[in-house]
């Protein structure tokens, strides 16, 4: 089959093309780097450069496709410490133009990496641009069949916690303690979207994407013994003191907001309700084999 990757060959792209070729399928990427164009080739698949806010570029792209995977971060919107950026919005408008280049393009087969939180717009901070893109492709024409894969918090955004263990000696966060939560590997949200390629389609479905349930204070424990730190702790400030230190480090306000009204959820728990009510085999990449990788970043900062 021909397979249009959006989102270049990071965490998930990279395997995930790795992967489709090693199938036999016939796979473009699209970057807005030209300087990934040769590394994208030399995993078999062709470079395709332009931008997500182009419509257009992006209809041509999508043409004669049988499958588009489609994504978008925070990152194709602008730095987190820029002031200016509206991030659910900007983000709103890749998920319209992903919309007009289905439609003009004739894609009746895609895949989405949505987000945990996806489900609601009340309640998840930040994640709420998931919410809107999930429902811009929704008003596709039903003949559009689309498969939404919700991830859960990737293993890598622990990386954040490397600047913090290092400075204050601990985790902080405004929330914690003994109650499990599921984390992600891309490589397990990448092997997923393989397996989902090679699956009927039809309608729109979900799937959550998971690797491992475990608590702050679990994660604290082992990343402590990756790091040579026994008794580190995950330590809970009040959403005020963490949101007053991500604003005088200069971090977008919408940003920070909407990350601590995100860990909110997490605390309460809603955010995780429809996961438990459409929970997935977990995947491989367990929180114990992530640590080794967490260790070698933590040495090298």
């Amino acid at each position: 089959m021909k397979i249009v990757l959006t989102g270049s060959i990071g965490n998930i792209g990279k395997p995930l093309t790795t992967e489709l070729v090693k199938n036999g399928h016939s796979v473009a990427v699209i970057t807005s780097n030209p300087e990934r164009v040769s590394a994208i080739e030399a995993l078999g698949a062709t470079a395709l450069t332009g931008s997500m806010f182009d419509a257009d570029f992006l209809s041509q792209a999508f043409t004669g496709a049988d499958i588009v995977y489609l994504m978008e971060t925070m990152e194709a919107a602008g730095d987190m410490f820029d002031k200016s950026v509206d991030f659910i919005a900007t983000i709103g408008e890749i998920g319209k133009n992903y919309k007009k280049a289905i439609e003009k393009s004739g894609v009746k087969k895609v895949i989405h990496l949505s987000s945990i939180g996806a489900h609601t717009d009340k309640g998840t901070g930040i994640l709420l641009f998931h919410y809107n893109v999930e429902q811009t492709l929704r008003s596709l024409p039903a003949d559009v069949a689309i498969k939404f894969i919700r991830p859960v918090g990737f293993y890598i955004n622990m990386f954040s916690f490397i600047h913090t263990i290092a400075a204050k000696g601990s985790i902080i966060s405004n929330y914690g303690g003994d109650t499990k939560e599921p984390w992600v590997s891309p490589l397990d949200i990448a092997e997923a979207i393989e397996q989902e390629v090679d699956l009927p389609f039809e309608g729109r479905t979900v799937r959550y994407v998971a690797s491992d349930e475990v608590s702050p204070n679990e994660i604290a424990k082992v990343i402590g013994e990756a790091i040579g730190k026994p008794g580190l702790e995950w330590k809970v400030v009040t959403d005020q003191q963490l949101l007053d230190n991500w604003l005088s480090i200069g971090f977008n306000e919408q940003m920070a907001h909407g990350f601590i009204e995100m860990q909110g959820s997490q605390r309460s728990g809603e955010l995780y309700e429809d996961y438990y009510r459409n929970e997935p085999t977990l995947g491989k990449v367990k929180l114990r084999d992530f640590v080794k990788e967490f260790a070698q970043a933590y040495k090298q900062d």
